[in-house]
């Protein structure tokens, strides 16, 4: 795993530091999250709620997905890792995406008129589409995946974070209110018969730190690894 030398590491403002010592954030470029490529699969392996025997089809699934990702243009990844005394960083969390294309056609299987600030930002290339939030077990206590969107969101230099979650997860959908996100519609992607709430995060409207929910893809909201994963809404 790559370590942060001087003045790479962030501290995270406003983040208690662990025992011994905090947690730190940092962007990757596509070459150094391939590099790390089996680091993160670990993390999502043991921050999914999968079940017995699945770990390995959810690790697959979550390589594929990062792999897709890391060749869009713009792509940009915050990892988050915890120091502790006499012991290396280890990585706990991890947020990624890429920029919505200025025509538009991320939004396409929205129901009925897009809003119009929305539209706006698109065509101005301020929207970032956030596709994976992971964050580890022992960090979901502490707010972790609200703090890596918005450092996600403000290195992007982005007004508008963007995802989609799945309508039946009722779960995801107040995970991702709790930390800011508005739901502003329905999306469909035929012949998927997936409905999903498209949700928005205005830079700067993040709500205060609460407890993460296991790790999702934030592009279908499914629980990562579970049997009934779906390839994400790209």
């Amino acid at each position: 795993m790559a370590r942060s030398g001087p003045g790479q590491a962030q501290r995270l403002e406003g983040y208690a530091p662990l025992a011994g010592g905090g947690v730190y954030l940092r962007g990757l470029s596509r070459w150094q999250a391939e590099g790390q490529r089996e680091d993160l699969a670990d993390l999502y392996v043991e921050s999914a709620d999968t079940r017995p025997g699945e770990e390995y089809r959810g690790r697959e699934s979550f390589l594929r997905r990062l792999a897709d990702d890391v060749r869009r243009p713009g792509f940009d990844m915050m990892i988050a890792e915890a120091t502790r005394a006499g012991r290396a960083p280890a990585l706990v969390g991890c947020a990624f995406g890429f920029p919505v294309r200025r025509d538009g056609s991320w939004w396409r299987g929205f129901s009925g008129p897009l809003p119009q600030e929305v539209e706006q930002l698109t065509a101005s290339g301020r929207v970032f589409a956030v596709t994976e939030i992971v964050v580890h077990p022992h960090e979901r206590d502490r707010g972790l995946a609200g703090h890596l969107q918005e450092r996600l969101l403000t290195s992007h230099q982005a007004s508008l974070g963007a995802t989609l979650v799945d309508q039946a997860d009722g779960a995801a959908c107040a995970a991702f209110r709790s930390w800011g996100w508005q739901d502003i519609g329905e999306f469909r992607r035929p012949p998927g018969p997936t409905v999903l709430r498209v949700l928005v995060l205005p830079l700067g409207e993040r709500s205060a730190p609460k407890p993460d929910g296991p790790a999702r893809n934030a592009d279908t909201g499914r629980p990562r690894g579970a049997d009934a994963m779906q390839p994400g809404v790209r």
